[in-house]
């Protein structure tokens, strides 16, 4: 993922129509696109819930990007909550229209559905293995390291990466514009969103005690001055779950293998293989009765080859 210029992300923050602006709902392929939300709770009043929580963020500097990486957050898509599917696939059957499911005793893998995608406005076909979906992080891993995470113990890193407050199934070129961006560089192109996506940002950062540079502030706050009723959404997954570690591997037992047979006159050739022993007529033969058991390999351990 990549990071929004300057420029751009002034235009976003400050809500100002570009000439062909790429991000407009109105910009997008001809037949592609849907209503745009216009399910804006009502400005009347001040001080709404995600004004009041953005003032309980603390403001500073953000920590040096030094030992970042995906893989300090945990596996990806870990299957947390313990349901048997793994978070993706969570995700993707919260947020898609008339999901279709693989056969099996859990409605998990996810193979179709239809995306009303909240950061372009457009109606996005989901087809299991392609990828026009994406499954975003709206406070990005790399930001939430620069601002708190860093420092955290790996159960919590792991509760962020897959909190479903912290997930949405969005268009995946237009996640990828947004890289590790805060809301100081890098919005959502459809500008009816905009509100609902601060509010989210800010109540994850809420949940997880992670802090917002001067510029991120400002922007939220810019982005809430026009919807200042705007409710910060709840989640109530834990900020810690415990990691999950591979079971070692059983050992399977080891039968002694025969001494190799003395040659005798008695004794069948070596094949080489059992296809051509048994082209022969030969075998089968059994372990510890018969002495040319020890020319072939026992594949499935039964005591047997050339069967």
């Amino acid at each position: 993922m990549w990071v929004v210029t300057t420029v751009l992300a002034a235009q976003l923050v400050g809500c100002l129509p570009t000439e062909g602006d790429a991000g407009s709902v109105e910009s997008r392929e001809p037949g592609k696109s849907v209503d745009a939300p216009s399910d804006r709770p009502s400005t009347s009043g001040s001080d709404g819930p995600a004004q009041r929580l953005l003032a309980t963020l603390a403001v500073k500097g953000r920590a040096p990007k030094t030992g970042y990486a995906r893989e300090q957050f945990g596996r990806a898509w870990a299957d947390v909550d313990r349901n048997g599917c793994d978070t993706r696939d969570d995700i993707l059957r919260r947020d898609l229209a008339d999901p279709t499911f693989k056969p099996g005793a859990r409605e998990c893998v996810v193979l179709s559905g239809s995306l009303a995608d909240p950061y372009t406005g457009a109606r996005i076909p989901f087809e299991h293995g392609e990828v026009g979906v994406d499954i975003d992080h709206v406070v990005a891993l790399g930001d939430a390291w620069v601002k708190g995470a860093s420092l955290w113990p790996p159960e919590k890193r792991l509760a962020l990466a897959n909190d479903p407050l912290n997930l949405l199934a969005v268009d995946a070129s237009t996640n990828r514009s947004k890289g590790d961006g805060d809301a100081a560089t890098w919005l959502p192109p459809s500008r009816a969103y905009r509100c609902k996506y601060v509010a989210r940002q800010i109540a994850v950062k809420a949940k997880y005690a992670l802090s917002l540079t001067q510029a991120e502030h400002d922007a939220m706050a810019t982005i809430l001055a026009d919807c200042p009723g705007e409710p910060a959404p709840v989640g109530d997954a834990p900020t810690s779950v415990p990691i999950a570690h591979a079971e070692p591997r059983r050992a399977e037992p080891r039968h002694a293998e025969p001494s190799p047979p003395v040659p005798s006159a008695a004794n069948d050739p070596n094949y080489g293989t059992c296809k051509q022993a048994k082209a022969n007529g030969k075998g089968p033969y059994v372990r510890g009765r018969d002495p040319e058991y020890a020319y072939y390999q026992d594949r499935d351990a039964d005591g047997v080859v050339c069967e």
